[in-house]
C-alpha cells in the first residue's frame, strides 16, 4: 500500500503513527470495560502497562482486550499479564493475529521473506543496526540467488548494502527507530517470524534448557541461535550441539554476558558463520581456528589476535570488538598480526583499535576488501592502502593521548583510493578548548568518488570547508561534536551542487549564511541537534527541501524554521511540495 502512495503522491504522504500510552490505555479501556463497567485503580495501574506492552499496535491492543474480556478482572492476574511480555497473553493474541499478518510476509519475494525471517532470530525487541546484519546476510549466502534485485539500482556502494533491507520499510514488516540508526519488529511480527522460521528449519532458538530437550529439537538444524548465553556453560546443551554436526551458523544474539563460557566447536567443523559479539573473551578460542569453513567471524575480545588466524583462508568478513575503550597512551599500539595480509577474501574487517600492520612483501594484498573499519592513523600510510586497491568504506577512529600536540596524517593518502565512497574519521576523545586551536589531522584532498563523509571533534575552521564543498559526488556529509569550529560559516556560490543530506550536530556556529540562493540546490534534508549558540538558518534553501528536524537548539532556531515552512507551503501551496517540520525541544 506505501509503494502505491509513494508512486501516486510522492511528495504528500500521511504516515498513520502508532498509539502513544495514552490512546493504548483508552483503547484497551474500552474493549474491556465498555462505557459502563468501573476499573479500579489496581486494574488501571496494571492495564496501562499490559497496554504499553502492545507496542502501540491497535490490533494487538483489541487481541488482548478481547482475551482479557474473557477471564476473571483481578489485580493478581492483571499484574501477571502486564509484568511478563511472554505471558501467554500476548502469545495467544499473536497466535491469533498471525492469520491477519501471514499476507503481508507472504507476499514478500522471496529473498526479502529470508532477510525477514533472519530478523527474528534476535531477540523480542532487540534494536538492530544495518551493518551487523547486512554482514550476516551477505555471509549466509542471501545476497547471491539470481531473483534478488535491488528496487533501485544504483552505482552507490552504500545504498546498495542496504537497499534491501530498505525494500522492507514500505512492507510495514520493520520499524526504524528515530532517536539511533536501528530498526526492530514488533513483537506480532517477531512472533510470526519465529513461528515460520521454525517451520521452514531457517533457524533454531534456544531460549532456555527445555528448548534443547525437545523431541526434534536441535537435530538436523543448520542454523542455531543461543538467545541465552548462559545455555553455553551447561553440559546438556553442548552435548546437544555436538549432536548435530550438520550446524552451519551458530549465532549467539543473547543479551550481553560478561563471564567466560566455553563455545564447544570441535564438533561443528562445518561452521560457516559465528556470531558471538555478546560474549566476552578474555583469551583468544583457539578451537576457531579450526574451523576452516568459516566466512563471518564475530568475537568481542581485548587482546592481540594470534597469526594463525590466516588459516581461515574462506574467511570474508572479520568482526572483533573489545569490552571497553580505553584510550592507549603514544607507542602503545595494537597491530593485527602481518599474516592477515594472506586473507585475500577479505571483504569487511572491523578491528576496533588495532592497526594493520605494514606489508612486508610485494605481494601483499588484499584484493577484495571493501570495507575497513575501527582502524587508527597508522593504517592510513601510503603502504597500507595501495595494497587495498578496491576498498569503498573507510573508517578510521582516532584516541589522542592527554598531551598530544604533533599532527597526524589520515588523510594524505586516502585520495589515492579511486574507488573509496564511504568515510568516517572520529577522535573519540575530542580535546574542547575555548579558542580554535590548529587540527591534530590536517584536511587534506578528497576522492572526487566519495558520496558519503562522517567527520567528529576534528576543530577545523570553517574556511576548510571549500575542500569538502567541491566534492562533485557527495551527497551526505554529517558534522558532529565540533568536527568544524568557529562562529560564522557562510555557504558560497555553487558549493555542494550534490548534497542530499546534512547533519549538524553539538556545534558552536553562531551565524550560518548563504551567499546566494544557488547554495545546496538541491539538499532534501536537514539535522541540526544540540546547537545553542545558532541564532538563525538560511531561508534560501532549493525547492528539492523535503525535511528539516531541529532536535534541542535555541529557540531562535526553531522560530527559524517555523517562518521558512510557513513560506515554503505558501509558496508552493498546491504544488504537493509540503515542508515537513520535526522539532524536539525540552525548552
Amino acid at each position: 500500500m506505501q509503494e502505491v502512495v509513494y508512486c501516486a503522491k510522492p511528495l504528500n504522504i500521511f504516515k498513520i503513527p502508532f498509539l502513544d500510552k495514552k490512546e493504548s490505555w483508552d483503547l484497551l479501556r474500552e474493549k474491556v470495560f465498555g462505557e459502563k463497567e468501573p476499573c479500579s485503580y489496581g486494574l488501571e495501574k496494571a492495564g496501562k502497562k499490559i497496554a504499553e506492552n502492545c507496542e502501540g499496535l491497535p490490533l494487538t491492543i483489541i487481541t488482548v482486550a478481547n482475551i482479557l474480556s474473557k477471564v476473571d478482572k483481578t489485580i493478581e492476574y492483571w499484574n501477571e499479564v502486564a509484568d511478563d511480555k511472554q505471558n501467554s497473553v500476548y502469545k495467544d493474541a499473536y497466535e491469533q493475529m498471525s492469520k491477519v499478518l501471514y499476507p503481508s510476509y507472504d507476499y514478500l519475494n522471496q529473498y526479502l521473506k529470508a532477510c525477514f525471517l533472519y530478523i527474528g532470530a534476535f531477540p523480542q525487541n532487540c534494536l538492530l543496526n544495518m551493518p551487523q546484519l547486512t554482514h550476516l546476510l551477505s555471509a549466509e549466502g542471501f545476497f547471491n540467488s539470481e531473483s534478488m534485485h535491488y528496487s533501485k539500482p544504483t552505482m552507490n556502494y552504500t545504498y546498495d548494502s542496504y537497499e534491501y533491507l530498505y525494500d522492507l520499510y514500505p512492507k510495514n514488516v520493520i520499524m526504524f527507530d528515530n532517536e539511533t540508526p536501528g530498526f526492530h519488529l514488533h513483537s506480532s511480527f517477531w512472533y510470526l517470524c519465529n513461528k515460520e522460521a521454525a517451520r521452514t528449519k531457517l533457524f533454531y532458538a534456544l531460549n532456555c534448557h527445555g528448548d534443547t530437550l525437545l523431541e526434534e529439537g536441535i537435530e538436523s538444524q543448520r542454523r542455531l541461535c543461543i538467545r541465552n548465553n548462559v545455555l553455553l556453560a551447561i553440559k546438556d546443551v553442548h552435548n546437544s550441539i555436538a549432536s548435530d554436526s550438520k550446524v552451519r551458523s551458530l549465532l549467539c544474539t543473547g543479551y550481553f554476558h560478561k563471564y567466560p563460557v566455553p563455545l564447544f566447536l570441535e564438533h561443528l567443523r562445518l561452521l560457516r558463520v559465528l556470531e558471538a559479539r555478546s560474549i566476552r573473551f578474555y583469551e583468544f578460542p583457539m578451537e576457531v581456528l579450526k574451523l576452516v569453513q568459516l566466512r563471518y567471524l564475530a568475537l568481542r575480545y581485548n587482546g592481540n589476535l594470534p597469526s594463525s588466524i590466516s588459516k581461515l583462508w574462506n574467511l570474508q568478513h572479520l568482526i572483533v570488538v573489545r569490552h571497553l575503550r580505553i584510550v592507549k597512551s603514544v607507542g602503545n599500539l595494537l597491530y593485527l598480526p602481518i599474516e592477515l595480509w594472506n586473507m585475500n577474501e577479505l571483504k569487511y574487517l572491523y578491528t576496533c583499535g588495532r592497526d594493520l600492520p605494514h606489508p612486508c612483501c610485494e605481494g601483499s594484498l588484499l584484493p577484495n576488501l571493501l570495507k575497513l573499519s575501527g582502524v587508527g592513523p597508522q593504517s592510513c600510510a601510503k603502504s597500507v592502502l595501495e595494497k587495498i586497491p578496491n576498498l569503498k568504506a573507510l573508517s578510521i577512529d582516532i584516541e589522542l593521548a592527554p598531551d598530544a600536540t604533533e599532527p597526524l596524517t589520515c588523510f594524505d593518502h586516502v585520495s589515492h583510493l579511486h574507488q573509496l565512497q564511504e568515510l568516517r574519521c572520529y577522535i573519540i576523545n575530542p580535546t574542547l578548548k575555548t579558542e580554535v586551536v590548529t587540527p591534530l589531522v590536517p584536511l587534506s584532498d578528497f576522492p572526487s568518488s566519495l558520496t558519503k563523509l562522517y567527520l567528529k571533534g576534528l576543530g577545523y575552521p570553517w574556511e576548510e570547508m571549500r575542500k569538502i564543498s567541491s566534492l562533485p559526488n557527495l551527497t551526505y556529509l554529517s558534522l558532529e561534536c565540533y568536527a568544524f569550529r568557529g562562529p560564522k560559516w557562510e555557504v558560497r556560490d555553487n558549493e555542494f551542487q550534490s548534497l542530499l543530506y546534512l547533519d549538524i550536530e553539538d556545534i558552536d556556529l553562531e551565524q550560518w549564511t548563504f551567499q546566494n540562493c544557488l547554495c545546496l540546490p538541491v539538499i532534501e534534508g536537514l539535522r541540526i541537534v544540540h546547537c545553542y549558540k545558532l541564532k538563525e538558518i538560511p531561508l534560501t534553501f532549493g525547492k528539492s527541501l523535503l525535511l528539516i528536524q531541529v532536535v534541542e537548539c535555541n529557540p531562535m532556531v526553531v522560530n527559524c524554521a517555523i517562518k521558512l515552512k510557513e513560506e515554503w507551503n505558501d509558496k508552493y501551496a498546491g504544488r504537493e511540495r509540503f515542508l515537513q517540520l520535526d522539532v524536539r525541544s525540552s525548552l
